[in-house]
């Protein structure tokens, strides 16, 4: 397996977090988002991934039918659905939508507002300064996180649902990390911070942080 990420971005952190649960080695290729304009939007990469965006996943490159993924949640249900270690939906039907739905409440609605691509167009083309950009952030993270928290109240137990780790503490861990670095003060959502401090007490969560990864700098 292959997965091209970017060390800071948070759908490739979701990735690398699912790989390490479930004990599997991937090559990690970095895309630098910035870099010479950013290289995810270099003709390579590009007809690897027409988004032009991380992660992407390939399995079984240099075979006659590599398959290619795209979107993090996407590349981590295939990684659920094709290796058993680590669950990280539950049995039963109706568990499975409430965790998917905690899930989407960070990847799909919160992590889009906050995306490089958009802090970028609102400093760019819509001309906003660095305080504005900062302003349009934490809106979004708190309006967010607020939400979240009253969905922790309901289903956490150790973790965002119950005492086993789901996908929506792979997309939480990335997101709080990513709020930490625009300075949000996260102080009214305790729920949420001691379930991050519990999934970082883990390797599997520890080894996926950013700083750590081959492309840090």
């Amino acid at each position: 397996m292959k997965l091209y990420g970017y060390w800071r971005s948070s759908a490739a952190y979701r990735v690398r977090i699912a790989l390490n649960l479930k004990g599997l080695e991937a090559e990690q290729v970095s895309v630098h988002l910035v870099r010479d304009g950013g290289e995810q939007h270099k003709a390579d990469f590009a007809s690897l991934n027409p988004q032009q965006l991380v992660p992407t996943l390939v399995v079984g490159e240099g075979t006659d039918t590599p398959l290619v993924l795209s979107q993090s949640l996407a590349i981590i249900e295939y990684l659920d659905e094709t290796y058993n270690d680590c669950p990280l939906l539950p049995a039963m039907s109706a568990e499975r939508a409430r965790v998917r739905a905690m899930a989407q409440a960070i990847a799909c609605e919160i992590h889009p507002l906050n995306n490089l691509r958009v802090l970028q167009y609102l400093t760019g083309p819509m001309g906003l300064d660095e305080a504005a950009k900062n302003s349009w952030y934490q809106h979004w993270i708190h309006e967010g996180f607020g939400a979240f928290e009253v969905l922790l109240e309901q289903h956490a137990g150790e973790y965002c649902f119950g005492d086993s780790i789901t996908l929506a503490d792979v997309c939480l861990v990335p997101q709080v990390y990513n709020a930490q670095r625009f300075n949000v003060d996260l102080s009214a959502y305790p729920n949420m911070m001691r379930i991050w401090a519990n999934c970082n007490k883990l390797p599997a969560f520890s080894q996926a942080a950013p700083e750590l990864q081959p492309d840090a700098v």
